[in-house]
């Protein structure tokens, strides 16, 4: 008798039932709802955390933006255009003498060479500012440059048709002044060249085209100095520093 009812339990174990007859969940079933119910957490982690490194990539992007440092590079920018021109042109008209006499000592040739590297030396900043926009050494480049440019283009009283100007300011000295004007609108007049020349060669040159490598970066750096120096030639002896 005892072994029957052993097997007897047994067999209900075995079969998913209980002493009292009543049917219990099936044991693939009960693994089946494990397997859902952890499927599920695992998700809803996946959910939070997925959240989660999307806000903290937003606050990396934020803390990485700098508002305020990028507001006082434009507050400086500003203040190298106007501050040095003002004080050059400050020196031309109230200190005249002192500046004829400092700039005497060169040539107009030296001159022309000095105001176009200037120049050139700060459109070179805002170039590699822009491709190199994490880089903060050319952004300090841009900045000495651009002032160092407006000093001498307020000193030389700069603008389009200065001849009369400097020459009403500086007398029999205004071809020095006048050869640095020259360098300064040589090296502008180039990059105009050169910006129509560089979307020139994009627009037709083919991206299959062995010639497309000329629109690559360091060809098309290659290109603004050629043309810059061409610009410098012509200054120097096209005849203009004698005008």
């Amino acid at each position: 008798m005892v072994d029957q009812q052993s097997v007897s339990a047994s067999q209900q174990v075995r079969s998913g039932q209980s002493k009292d007859g009543n049917v219990d969940q099936p044991i693939d079933a009960w693994k089946d709802d494990i397997a859902t119910g952890s499927s599920a957490s695992v998700d809803s982690q996946d959910l939070t955390l997925a959240e989660a490194s999307e806000l903290s990539l937003a606050d990396i992007e934020r803390s990485r933006s700098h508002p305020l440092q990028w507001v006082a590079y434009a507050v400086a920018v500003l203040a190298a255009i106007i501050a040095p021109y003002w004080f050059g042109r400050m020196l031309a008209v109230q200190h005249t003498e002192w500046v004829v006499a400092h700039i005497s000592i060169f040539q107009p040739q030296g001159i022309a060479f000095i105001a176009w590297t200037v120049t050139v030396v700060a459109f070179t900043g805002l170039a590699m500012m822009i491709v190199e926009s994490k880089s903060w050494l050319w952004r300090v480049v841009f900045i000495i440059g651009l002032a160092l440019e407006q000093l001498i283009a307020g000193i030389s009283l700069l603008k389009l048709s200065f001849w009369y100007s400097t020459y009403v300011v500086y007398g029999n000295s205004s071809n020095l002044v006048n050869a640095a004007n020259l360098g300064i609108i040589s090296a502008g007049f180039a990059v105009a060249v050169y910006a129509v020349v560089f979307v020139g060669l994009l627009v037709l040159i083919r991206k299959d085209s062995p010639l497309n490598v000329l629109t690559r970066s360091w060809a098309s750096f290659i290109l603004f100095f050629a043309i810059e120096t061409i610009a410098l030639l012509i200054v120097l002896f096209g005849g203009l520093l004698s005008i």
